[in-house]
């Protein structure tokens, strides 16, 4: 685990807020933007672990579900989370089927012209895995030639092995992340290219015991394809609920808030730069 000095801990509990599931914590100084709550939905791409997935109750959880729900408590928001896969993310947002997407999305220059992002909020890098003893050297060109490799359509990863590698590799693209991960244990992809706590989550590629292994160094450049950080997204136009969440993230990172999350699902520091 992480070791970072913390200004204080504070006891908190959790109590449910409505039938969706969503958790907030209470026992903290919340940030007041209006006389009243105001309703703002969330979309989430699930599964994601351990950022977002359902837990054997079938409830909603990970690592940005409990950010959320503090975000939302400390700007307090009436938030209710929607469930959406990652092909039609930015198009539900921008025909109002949800108000906000906070689901690692990158800021990238694409999408920073459809959407208003928040600050970032953590910065995680991808990996490339294979099976253990394949011997697949990222950097030779000529082995990979036909080997097949998979990733999670419209995300920054598709866009790198697009932009890099598409007349080298055999380029499959899937619906979730947990789909790559399932074709990669199934034989039926030589390679991955993922979210790197995905990997670990997934795939156990940190673990000796596991079939598979990261190759190459994790990757976080060029920022022209992956971006500065995930940041929530919210329409254009929706300056104040992006301002509202940049107050609560400050809040979170200054109280010990993201810390204290961040290491209940990982044992490296996700925040970018700017938060450290």
């Amino acid at each position: 685990m992480l070791s970072v000095n913390l200004a204080h801990t504070r006891a908190r509990r959790l109590v449910l807020l409505s039938a969706t599931g969503l958790l907030v914590s209470i026992g903290v100084t919340p940030i007041v933007h209006a006389e009243e709550s105001h309703h703002v939905r969330i979309a989430v791409d699930v599964p994601y672990p351990p950022f977002e997935y359902r837990n054997a109750d079938g409830e909603l959880a990970g690592f940005e579900i409990d950010l959320g729900n503090a975000l939302c408590q400390r700007a307090k928001l009436d938030c209710e989370w929607v469930v959406q896969g990652w092909d039609g993310i930015i198009p539900g947002l921008l025909s109002r089927k949800y108000d906000a997407i906070l689901s690692s999305m990158r800021i990238t220059p694409a999408r920073e012209k459809q959407v208003r992002f928040t600050d970032p909020y953590a910065m995680s890098p991808k990996v490339w895995v294979a099976r253990r003893g394949s011997d697949i050297d990222i950097n030779d060109m000529e082995t990979l030639k036909g080997l097949s490799v998979g990733v999670q359509r419209g995300t920054t990863q598709d866009n790198y092995v697009t932009e890099r590698y598409a007349d080298t590799l055999d380029i499959q693209r899937y619906a979730t992340a947990a789909d790559v991960a399932l074709d990669l244990q199934s034989q039926r992809l030589d390679l991955a290219f993922i979210n790197y706590p995905v990997a670990l989550d997934t795939l156990d590629v940190d673990d000796t015991n596991s079939d598979f292994v990261q190759v190459g160094p994790r990757i976080n450049s060029p920022e022209s394809i992956f971006g500065k950080g995930n940041a929530i997204a919210v329409r254009p136009r929706d300056k104040d609920l992006a301002a509202t969440f940049n107050q609560a993230l400050d809040s979170v990172y200054v109280d010990g808030t993201f810390i204290e999350l961040m290491e209940q699902y990982f044992d490296y520091d996700l925040r970018p730069a700017s938060r450290k």
